[in-house]
């Protein structure tokens, strides 16, 4: 689903593998060897001149480490979008390193429009200490088909000073649902305008965030073979149950649908919302594009979490990419995205250029040696205050993660519906919501074969 930096919404891709590599014919270089020229996606765009600036010198040291390799970027930001996305593919525009959410692998790979880059995975340095599940995610048959570049799980996010306003206390945040419920009636009680718990209810975030929700839970999506919706059960129920008595019984959800992702960023930075369900990078977003107070917000683990949904992309190659142009493309994955204290992971330069750091925004290298490198050189370099997110980093590790479920999109717009009306109508009906949501989605499974 749309995460808040690369914001990761999915799309049902129905198209050929039609795509091609960077075009550019390979010609000798001085020294002999075949000259190569890549194209990579993700620069950043001209409105953040500094962000820009910093890839524009990684690709610079790239090229000098790797001579006769000429890098040319594309800046659409977000790095993946879904209007887009299908047609380059389908026109032959794609790059030859491209970004895949992890809703799309199966999509991507399963109609042939990733190469097989199995045989270049050591060109990864670290590859072995990427999580065994994330690489589990690219890879089919035995085939490897991308680099994993982020990989989040859910938590609660939630606004310090509001709980020390409220009498609360910041630092042991809500471990339960009616702990939630306590404290949002509390923040909400501090006067008008102030909303305990904030949450969508359209736009497919509120097909979203029931996903997290009942993944918190125990409960399911679809089946285990993904031919039925499993959603119409006791965690189901229980997901919409409470959030319909926040808003009718408690009165601490206010009175406002919220409906697309950036609805609820722009009131959680406002300063009025005490809590929400997000991932790391929400705090980073707050505090940088909706005007939040650094110093306001932490994350915590998710309530009674049995697992977290987890999301995340990769890098994949240009199934039309030439060996050298595969080979080339990799090394700059490795070189920018995957190199401690380099590229990416460069916090000192994020720091001084004035990027947050500090917030646990990825953990696709888990508590493995590079990963505690990682972490380490993060707080080391903190703009931001790592205090406020770690009972969501010492939390992390035992809480299961779990990926969106197949056609994302196309059921969260049908489960939009049970978010909407038990917001937006006291006399909702629980049961006849889910079960309208489980005939469409079933109807909708049945269609896909």
């Amino acid at each position: 689903m749309q995460r808040s930096t690369g914001l990761l919404l999915a799309t049902v891709l129905g198209l050929a593998a039609t795509a091609c590599g960077s075009g550019e014919p390979a010609t000798p270089s001085a020294a002999g060897a075949k000259a190569v020229t890549i194209t990579v996606a993700c620069q950043p765009a001209r409105t953040a001149p500094k962000e820009r600036q910093a890839w524009d010198d990684d690709v610079a040291a790239f090229m000098k480490a790797n001579p006769g390799v000429t890098v040319k970027s594309t800046d659409q930001q977000p790095c993946f979008d879904p209007k887009t996305f299908g047609p380059k593919l389908a026109g032959g525009q794609m790059e030859t390193v491209f970004v895949v959410p992890v809703t799309n692998y199966n999509d991507v790979i399963s109609q042939g429009q990733a190469l097989d880059i199995t045989q270049y995975t050591s060109t990864i340095k670290n590859w072995n200490d990427l999580r065994t599940d994330a690489r589990e995610l690219v890879t089919k048959d035995g085939k490897v088909f991308g680099v994993p570049n982020v990989l989040y799980g859910v938590g609660l996010v939630y606004n310090r000073a509001l709980f020390t306003q409220a009498g609360l206390d910041p630092n042991t945040p809500p471990k339960t649902w009616a702990e939630v419920r306590e404290a949002a009636k509390k923040i909400a009680g501090l006067g008008s305008g102030y909303v305990g718990y904030g949450e969508y209810s359209g736009g497919n975030t509120g097909g979203w965030h029931f996903t997290q929700a009942i993944y918190g839970r125990g409960g399911d999506i679809l089946t285990p073979d993904n031919k039925k919706a499993a959603f119409n059960s006791p965690e189901g129920k229980a997901v919409l149950q409470t959030l319909h008595d926040m808003r009718w019984v408690d009165n601490s959800m206010g009175n406002k649908l919220l409906i697309g992702w950036e609805s609820l960023m722009v009131a959680m930075g406002g300063g009025k919302v005490g809590m929400m369900l997000g991932a790391p990078d929400v705090v980073t977003d707050v505090v940088t594009k909706f005007k939040g107070k650094t110093a306001d917000y932490g994350i915590t683990a998710l309530p009674e979490a049995k697992a977290s949904l987890s999301g995340g992309e990769a890098y994949m190659i240009n199934p039309k990419a030439t060996p050298e142009e595969a080979k080339a493309g990799m090394a700059w994955v490795d070189f920018r995205f995957n190199t401690v204290g380099k590229g990416r992971f460069d916090f000192a330069r994020g720091k001084s250029i004035g990027n947050p750091v500090g917030v646990p925004d990825n953990a696709v290298y888990g508590d493995s040696a590079t990963g505690q490198a990682i972490q380490s050189d993060r707080v080391k370099n903190a703009s931001l205050p790592v205090e406020n997110y770690q009972s969501y980093v010492d939390s992390a590790a035992s809480i299961a993660p779990k990926a969106e479920p197949m056609h994302a999109q196309e059921i969260y717009a049908v489960l939009d519906v049970a978010m909407s009306a038990v917001l937006s109508r006291e006399d909702a009906n629980i049961d006849e919501l889910l079960a309208d949501a489980e005939t469409k989605v079933n109807n909708l499974l049945a269609a896909k074969g």
